[in-house]
């Protein structure tokens, strides 16, 4: 039996619980990020949601070059006034960890990178921020901070670091999950996320698009019943004068 009437996307309510809304809105503006680093180009390598250490941490983005080897932390605050400067970035005038958060996984990044290649190999960090409005001090943020459809050119445009050949050995280790994870090798179920992820925002997207089909029915509802009162009205009319001639 179909059942889509009596669930609650049929009356348009956003599928989506309160406490998952922010996880759900970071996990957007990383996808709205990695669409523009996956258009940086094959001498690129460029790796999403890369885990660190023991837990589930993980590095949003990883992204390996000949202008260097960069870890990318995003931020959506879209909507919302952010303000950067020094190491402090604030969020309409609150102050946030981020800046501090991007700086220790610049740091653990680079460690990390440096010991799988057995040499000093600098992993810089680079913040992500989607906002309403992004503004910087008279201090120079402590780590770069960018607008998402700025990541791109930023990156492609700085000055030539690596060679052909240290960027491909780069990238092989970059992409071993042994390099940053204490689990070298792990049965991951990374495209189911990615699935449940690409049905949650289908679902959300039904919901709104059935909310408001649900606000035009009300509206149509509310101006046809006086134009179906009236018209019984012209009836009755009518009809008394047919009695009343015959």
């Amino acid at each position: 039996m179909d059942t889509w009437g009596r669930t609650p996307l049929f009356w348009g309510h956003d599928p989506l619980r309160d406490e998952a809304r922010s996880w759900f809105k970071g996990a957007l503006g990383e996808r709205q990020v990695a669409t523009q680093l996956d258009a940086l180009g094959s001498e690129f390598t460029v790796l999403h949601a890369v885990p660190v250490g023991k837990s589930t941490t993980d590095i949003d983005h990883v992204v390996v070059g000949p202008t260097g080897v960069f870890s990318i932390n995003t931020k959506n605050h879209s909507g919302q006034k952010v303000g950067v400067g020094g190491r402090m970035l604030t969020v309409n005038g609150q102050r946030t960890p981020h800046m501090h958060r991007a700086l220790a996984e610049g740091e653990r990044a680079t460690r990390l990178l440096s010991a799988a290649a057995r040499g000093p190999i600098l992993v810089q960090p680079v913040l992500v921020v989607a906002a309403a409005s992004l503004k910087f001090g008279k201090t120079a943020p402590a780590v770069v901070t960018v607008d998402p459809r700025q990541i791109g050119a930023w990156i492609r445009d700085l000055p030539r670091v690596h060679s052909d050949e240290a960027v491909r050995f780069l990238s092989m280790l970059a992409e071993e999950r042994g390099t940053w994870h204490v689990e070298a090798v792990v049965v991951n179920d990374t495209l189911r996320h990615v699935q449940r992820f690409e049905r949650l925002g289908r679902d959300i997207g039904q919901a709104a698009a059935r909310k408001r089909l649900m606000r035009r029915a009300v509206v149509v509802a509310a101006l046809a019943l006086p134009a179906g009162a009236l018209l019984g009205y012209w009836w009755a009319i009518a009809g008394a004068a047919l009695s009343a001639s015959s």
